[in-house]
């Protein structure tokens, strides 16, 4: 015989729901921070999950297990909250911009401001980013956002070339070139946490403002 529970009954079925909810999804956050600290001090390679799980203080690797099917699946996670925190800092200083020149200089001088404040998030992505089996290994929805800043400052630098901002070059290129030097700052500042993040802003900005200058500018 099925017994009708009541209103109340079923309210409270609900938030136990929604509390089980609310402490998987605080767990996960939790350990997303923990792998990319750990990744950040300790490189991808050695950031295994009892690394992680001693930072995050927990008890065991299982509860890693738990929610994340494996290494590559946490890596995942890794990427989409840091992608998620660089784009809160950086969607809004490009966003005011009116100009070409104007967006790529709030971009390179937000992803100073990103590194300043939050130093391990951007040394774990160029960690992650630079080891070539695991970008293939990583669902294809997840690989692609590890080239997200190359195609959005490519398509930047060739509407820049439409507009006359910019001189002649091969935007694929010269993005490149760009990330390659926002990630060597990265590296510096992960090795020596005293940088001088000032100095290195201006003269990214001004290599930066030489390379994409028309003739007459340089």
């Amino acid at each position: 015989m099925q017994v009708n529970r009541g209103p109340a009954a079923d309210d409270e079925d609900r938030r136990e729901r929604d509390r089980a909810t609310f402490t998987n999804a605080a767990r996960r956050a939790q350990i997303v921070d923990a792998a990319i600290e750990t990744i950040a001090d300790l490189g991808y390679a050695g950031a295994s999950f009892a690394r992680i799980a001693d930072r995050a203080g927990l008890s065991s690797t299982r509860l890693i297990s738990y929610h994340f099917a494996g290494k590559d699946d946490l890596t995942a996670e890794v990427l989409r909250m840091i992608q998620a925190r660089f784009a809160d800092v950086v969607r809004p200083k490009v966003a005011a911009q009116t100009t070409a020149r104007g967006t790529l200089n709030a971009f390179l001088d937000a992803n100073i401001e990103f590194l300043r404040t939050n130093r391990s998030h951007l040394v774990s992505m160029v960690e992650i980013a630079r080891s070539a089996s695991l970008v293939r290994r990583i669902a294809p929805a997840d690989r692609g956002r590890t080239g997200a800043d190359l195609a959005g400052l490519e398509q930047l630098l060739r509407e820049g070339q439409r507009s006359g901002e910019f001189g002649e070059f091969d935007p694929a290129v010269l993005a490149v070139f760009v990330l390659s030097l926002r990630n060597a700052v990265v590296d510096a500042y992960a090795r020596r946490p005293d940088l001088d993040l000032d100095a290195y802003a201006r003269e990214l900005r001004q290599l930066v403002n030489r390379a994409t200058a028309g003739p007459a500018t340089r």
